[in-house]
C-alpha cells in the first residue's frame, strides 16, 4: 500500500524524542550518520521523501519506532504474510519494489549499489 507522507509530523516526532531525550542534533546526527543540518530539515518537516536507512539510524539513536516514522515518511510496511521475516518497504511513487526481500537482503542491495558507486 501506498500512503502520503507527513513530514511536518514526522519532524515533530523526531524533535520530540530529541529533546524529550535531552540531546542535541548533534549528539542525534553523529551516532546515525547524519549532518545536523538534514536533521534540521528532518525536524522542519522539509524532507519530503526520507532514506528508510535514515531513519532506521535515526529511530535507533533515539530509541523510538522505526515503524512509526516509516509511517510518517509514506512509506508502507505492512507485517510479513509468510512471518518468516519478509519486511516489506515501498517508498510513495517508487517503481522499485523490495516486498520480497528480507532485512538483510535489502542491506546487501544497499551495499552493492555503494560498491557500485564507489568504482566511479
Amino acid at each position: 500500500m501506498i500512503t502520503v507522507g507527513k513530514p511536518k509530523e514526522l519532524g515533530a516526532d523526531l524533535k520530540s524524542a530529541r529533546l524529550a531525550g535531552g540531546m542535541s542534533r548533534h549528539a542525534v546526527a553523529r551516532p546515525a550518520r547524519i549532518s545536523a543540518a538534514y536533521l534540521q530539515k528532518l525536524e522542519a518537516g522539509a524532507v519530503r521523501n526520507p532514506s528508510p536507512r535514515i531513519l532506521e539510524r535515526v529511530a535507533g539513536v533515539l530509541n523510538i519506532s522505526y515503524g512509526r516514522l516509516m509511517e510518517l515518511a509514506g512509506y508502507s510496511l505492512p507485517p510479513p504474510e509468510d512471518g518468516g521475516g519478509t519486511v516489506r518497504v515501498r517508498p510513495a511513487g517508487s517503481a522499485l519494489r523490495t516486498e520480497d526481500l528480507t532485512v538483510e537482503e535489502l542491506r546487501a542491495v544497499a551495499a552493492f549499489i555503494a560498491h557500485l558507486k564507489s568504482l566511479r
